[in-house]
C-alpha cells in the first residue's frame, strides 16, 4: 500500500462533502497538473491519502481510500487528465496543522513542506505514521 495527500480548498470540495458521499465515494476531479495527474495514475485501490485543507485551515483532516485507479476525469473532454476515486475512511480525531508539520522535525522531507502548491503528492509511510499519531488516527 502506498500513501498519499489530497488537497483540497473548503470552498470548493470539503471534508463535510467527501463524508456526505459515503462509501459510493467521489472522483477526485478537476486536477490539472501533470505531476499530480501522473501520481494518481500510480495509485492502486487501497492506497490511502490525508484528506487536507487547503486556504485558511491548512491542515490534515481526514484520510481517504482509492477505491477506483485512474481513468478518464469526466469534468473534460481532454483525454490528458485523469482522476481516481476516493471514498472517506476517517476523520482526524485532531486536525493536524501545517504549522505543526513545519514544527516537527521528523517531517521536514515531507513533500508538502517542499512543493506546497501540489494537489496530490505522495506521503512515505514513516511520515504517514507520524501524522497519524499526531491526528489521533490508528495507522491502518
Amino acid at each position: 500500500m502506498r500513501y498519499w495527500l489530497f488537497k483540497s480548498e473548503p470552498s470548493t470540495w470539503s471534508w463535510q462533502d467527501q463524508l456526505a458521499k459515503g462509501d459510493a465515494g467521489e472522483e477526485w476531479d478537476g486536477v490539472r497538473n501533470y505531476q499530480a495527474r501522473n501520481f494518481m495514475r500510480e495509485m492502486r485501490v487501497g492506497d490511502q491519502g490525508f484528506f487536507y485543507h487547503s486556504q485558511k485551515e491548512k491542515a490534515i483532516v481526514g484520510v481517504v481510500e482509492v477505491i477506483a485507479e485512474a481513468h478518464s476525469d469526466s469534468t473534460t473532454d481532454d483525454p490528458r487528465w485523469e482522476c481516481v476515486d476516493l471514498r472517506a475512511v476517517c476523520s482526524a480525531v485532531r486536525p493536524v496543522t501545517l504549522e505543526e508539520i513545519k514544527a516537527d522535525g521528523r517531517l521536514d522531507e515531507m513533500m508538502l513542506l517542499r512543493n506546497s502548491r501540489l494537489s496530490v503528492q505522495p506521503v512515505t509511510s514513516d511520515e504517514w505514521n507520524i501524522v497519524c499519531d499526531l491526528a489521533g488516527i490508528a495507522p491502518r
